[in-house]
């Protein structure tokens, strides 16, 4: 009887995860969560959000650099690591330099790999639409426990090429106090010329994993030049964070505690989930809307709130779960 339940509920889930892996790759449902995630943020000021597309804005096009819009898309794996290291952190007392050796000397353990894969995942899928809406239906954008086991492993090498670049950042620190080094954290999530340097090493970390030889991060013509995009698409992307966040916080929790989606979706809308789950979550949030900032401009880097998890306020922790409670009644209602 006991097999035959957990059969059941096995197939349960599964059922569930597949209705949201097909909302992913659904452009229509992405502008309606986008919408829905924008009109969250404004209730949280106590506005009344305005239309989430202004008259023009559905065909206009607007001037991307091609220069940000590639260091954005290269710190993604940073942004991942640097969260999930305050996740590990919270979680076990250990200090970023003890993990990220860890991480290095290829000694993280299995739950560990498996949380900052998920971050790994949810900062990518921020980045896909930023570059084109159109990327979204790719298809290895989709739910990271339906992924092949070469995506899953792209996803770890960022982290451990990441982590390589970290650790030598942080060298003069590594005998320092775990708030000491949440502080240098800060620092160089506000520099500039790291965010630079750390993209440059994350983009040929990726070749050198395809046994390729890496070309020049940027090329002259990329220095200068932009792009038009959609301004649509833009604002999409902007407003999808929190969505990106949600399944993926949501497909860690499903995989570790075997719950329905449904009923921890059920539980995050009616704040009736546990503490430790709804930080995590606020995390997930938190790596979106940091890997979301750069494609926005990298002077985006440089603000007070850009900063690690450790020195969030209460009231921006409680932003980050509007973002993902709106995002759960969204998916929710389909399910």
């Amino acid at each position: 009887m006991k097999l035959q339940q957990e059969n059941t509920q096995a197939q349960h889930i599964e059922r569930e995860i597949s209705i949201i892996d097909s909302l992913l790759r659904n452009e229509a449902f992405t502008l309606a969560v986008a919408e829905s995630q924008r009109a969250a943020y404004y209730t949280g000021l106590g506005e009344t959000a305005p239309s989430f597309l202004l008259p023009g804005e559905d065909t206009a096009n607007v001037p991307v650099s091609r220069r940000v819009e590639k260091i954005a898309t290269n710190l993604a794996g940073f942004y991942a690591l640097e969260c999930g290291l305050g996740a590990l952190s919270a979680k076990s007392g250990r200090k970023p330099t003890d993990i990220l050796r860890s991480i290095v000397a290829n000694q993280a353990v299995s739950s560990e790999v498996l949380l900052l894969n998920r971050f790994a995942n949810t900062t990518w899928k921020t980045g896909q639409p930023f570059r084109g809406l159109e990327r979204i239906k790719r298809p290895t954008f989709r739910t990271a426990s339906l992924l092949p086991p070469d995506a899953v492993r792209k996803d770890y090498d960022q982290i451990k090429a990441a982590s390589g670049t970290l650790l030598t950042a942080m060298q003069d620190v590594l005998n320092e106090s775990l708030k000491f080094q949440m502080e240098t954290l800060r620092r160089l999530l506000h520099d500039e010329l790291f965010a630079i340097r750390m993209a440059t090493a994350q983009n040929a970390a990726y070749y050198t994993a395809q046994q390729k030889p890496a070309p020049p991060f940027l090329t002259p013509e990329e220095e200068k030049t932009t792009v038009m995009k959609p301004v649509k698409d833009q604002k999409i992307a902007t407003n999808a964070a929190g969505f990106y966040a949600l399944e993926c916080g949501l497909n860690y929790l499903v995989t570790t505690q075997q719950k329905l989606p449904s009923d921890v979706l059920n539980a995050i809308v009616s704040d009736s989930i546990g503490r430790e789950d709804s930080e995590l979550l606020c995390r997930f949030a938190n790596a979106t809307w940091k890997a979301s900032q750069p494609f926005r401009g990298l002077r985006r880097i440089t603000r007070d709130t850009f900063t690690p998890f450790y020195f969030l306020s209460e009231a921006d922790i409680d932003k980050d779960w509007r973002q993902v409670k709106a995002a759960a009644g969204t998916v929710l209602a389909v399910l």
